[in-house]
């Protein structure tokens, strides 16, 4: 990846690659999950830590293959917890499109059917790069990999995913049985498959419905197209379910958004994290919603929000920023231009304009003049803006937090509050207007402005002597 962060960290929609894989073995319920780490292991365990406590972090302290690395695994579950008995899934940490679903139908055949091997397997168009599966009727003999493979063999188009299941009994004898007599120097566990189909034992194929579950990643051109496709199996998932998804190639969801029946999503719309639409939320066009909640009627338009909670029938919008901790009440409105954080707007309030509006509680039925400025930072520390309902805020006011405006207050535009306003008073906080005549003429006698104050007089002086 040429990257700081370890390949199975980078992310699509929104979650790590090895957390995607993580997620369809944890499906499964099983009895026990360990995930092999070698390069950034210290970062890759500490991710793993935090999403699932129960998962064992085996370090693979010199990389010699995954038969190695299954073989490292094993040997770590048998110390702690004794030997591992029963079927024994082997995934890849870069695979993560692979489906919980898959991996059960994988299981429940290698179960039914008793094989000592089962490797999941898919038909493609073009198998070039990949090993190829072989067979002898239905049970499979071998996996050869393509520089090794005969024209016969590789014109074979089923491949090898490098997904297994086998009998643990028999994992256990024939990684005792690997070697490294191969031009890479590593343990394959692909030949456990050889193994044990030569000893006699029943070893078979499951072939998965959609080839591109079984894709890796190894650069970020992968990584790119790998997120287009779980996009697109995420923006169906939904519109089955009974979303407006109006233009899915622009819209990105992540895996723990949740949407509504009847919720519109329209074009250039990314929903982030854990964010919720309601049943007939409206969000876009060119909106980035970041684990925020919309509500039921709710209208989201040319927004960017974090961590924000907007009530039913609100509307926000357009060109707004709602910042973490913003709460809008039922009907309640942040339009154009309008910037919030950790502010409460209640039920009907209107925030219309060109405001900001920081560390603040507004009332019900209130009208927040355009160009409000909460001044809620001092220079050391933070305060709050207190408003109650229905309240009037002329255009242009700054509220010198503390502040607090009781119930049916009004303030006049362009004022500086920096007191306490009681209830239905009107505050006015602003200089008496004073008009200095011939200042112009005076201080900038030469300008278009002097020329055009004395052509507006002359003609002033001509409608007064007519």
């Amino acid at each position: 990846m040429k990257s700081a962060t370890p390949k199975v960290l980078h992310t699509l929609c929104g979650r790590p690659i090895v957390g995607h894989v993580v997620e369809a073995a944890r499906g499964l319920e099983p009895r026990r999950l360990a995930v092999v780490v070698g390069h950034g292991r210290e970062q890759v365990t500490a991710y793993l830590a935090d999403v699932d406590p129960e998962i064992r972090a085996v370090v693979q302290e010199v990389q010699h293959g995954t038969g190695h690395a299954t073989r490292v695994a094993m040997d770590a579950l048998a110390e702690t917890d004794g030997e591992v008995e029963g079927t024994i899934l082997v995934l890849l940490g870069d695979a993560p499109l692979l489906t919980t679903e898959t991996l059960a139908a994988m299981l429940a055949e290698h179960q039914r059917i008793g094989r000592a091997v089962t490797v999941l397997s898919a038909i493609v168009d073009d198998p070039t790069g990949y090993g190829r599966v072989l067979r002898d009727g239905e049970s499979v003999v071998g996996i050869v990999e393509q520089k090794d493979a005969t024209p016969e063999q590789a014109a074979i188009a089923e491949i090898n995913s490098g997904v297994f299941a086998f009998d643990a009994k028999v994992l256990r004898d024939v990684l005792g049985r690997l070697n490294r007599n191969n031009k890479q120097g590593e343990e394959y566990l692909t030949d456990v498959l050889g193994i044990a189909a030569a000893d006699g034992l029943p070893v078979g194929a499951h072939v998965v419905a959609d080839w591109h579950e079984t894709l890796g990643i190894n650069d970020r051109v992968q990584l790119a197209e790998m997120r287009r496709l779980l996009n697109r199996r995420l923006t169906e998932q939904w519109m089955r379910e009974g979303v407006s998804v109006i233009d899915p190639a622009t819209t990105w969801i992540d895996v723990q958004v949740t949407l509504g029946r009847d919720a519109i999503v329209h074009p250039n719309t990314q929903l982030h994290g854990t964010t919720v639409l309601a049943p007939g939320a409206e969000v876009g066009p060119n909106c980035t919603l970041t684990d925020t909640f919309v509500g039921e009627g709710a209208r989201v338009t040319n927004a960017t929000t974090e961590g924000a909670e907007i009530g039913p029938e609100a509307t926000v919008g357009p060109y707004t920023y709602l910042r973490p901790g913003t709460k809008l009440a039922r009907g309640a409105k942040a339009g154009g231009f309008v910037e919030m954080k950790n502010a409460e707007i209640g039920e009907g309030s209107k925030v219309p304009h060109l405001s900001y509006v920081g560390d603040a509680t507004i009332g019900e039925g209130c009208n927040i003049g355009a160009g409000t400025i909460t001044a809620n930072y001092d220079g050391v520390a933070k305060h709050r803006t207190e408003i109650g309902d229905h309240v009037f805020v002329g255009s242009d006011t700054v509220l010198i937090a503390p502040a607090k405006l009781a119930d049916g207050a009004f303030v006049a535009a362009g004022s500086a509050i920096s007191s306490a306003v009681g209830p239905g008073e009107l505050a006015v906080a602003r200089g008496r207007q004073r008009n200095i005549a011939g200042y112009v003429e005076r201080k900038r006698p030469e300008s278009k402005a002097a020329k055009a104050a004395a052509r507006a007089k002359r003609a002033d002086k001509s409608e007064k002597s007519e």
